[in-house]
């Protein structure tokens, strides 16, 4: 219990150091800590949200095997969100190829999973606040997802990753104007797309 305590507390510098001497404690800790934020990244990125779970596992795998490639741990954030972006456009491609299925059970799985939400109970906030901020966040989501994929991968890496310009152009391979220039439309598309709700 002490030693899980122990790692809880470290930075993300120092368990990548240690995960890159076969800590396999420290690897742990750190999968454990970025999970939530990869899946989240992943869940704004794609439209298809059985794919997420897959693109997510894969994400933490290709890190967990990776990690001693990276040369300076302080650049991990920028290295898994590099791993992230390249899934991502991979599995565009693949679709690119594949037609589009749409499941009949879609519409019914959404109401189960409105359903989850409001048995699970949060002391945080009163019922319909809650459903508010969920509608709020599905929207946002789904207006996010309707960006052309160059606007959606920046202003998700800058707004939900809190990445630099600098990091995302290298991220994203390109220079930190057209990052600039692809955030702010990106906005500008988003504030237009989200007029008539809020």
């Amino acid at each position: 219990m002490a030693e899980k305590l122990q790692y809880k507390k470290m930075s993300l510098e120092e368990l990548v150091i240690l995960s890159q001497q076969n800590n396999f404690k420290a690897l742990e800790e750190l999968i454990r800590r970025v999970q939530k934020e990869i899946f989240t990244t992943f869940s704004y990125l794609n439209k298809k949200r059985e794919n997420v779970a897959d693109l997510t596992q894969e994400a933490l795998l290709k890190i967990a095997k990776n990690i001693h490639s990276l040369k300076n741990p302080k650049l991990f954030k920028s290295w898994s969100n590099q791993i992230v972006t390249n899934l991502f456009y991979d599995e565009l491609r693949k679709t690119q190829r594949r037609p589009d299925f749409v499941s009949i059970d879609d519409e019914n799985d959404e109401k189960n999973a409105i359903t989850i939400k409001f048995q699970i109970p949060d002391k945080k906030c009163k019922p319909h606040e809650k459903c508010m901020s969920s509608e709020l966040e599905k929207v946002i989501k789904d207006a996010i997802q309707q960006l052309p994929e160059q606007f959606r991968i920046a202003i998700v890496l800058r707004e939900l990753q809190g990445l630099s310009y600098e990091e995302i152009a290298n991220v994203t391979k390109t220079n930190v104007g057209t990052v600039k220039s692809r955030i702010a439309r990106a906005r500008v598309k988003l504030q237009d797309g989200l007029k008539s709700y809020i």
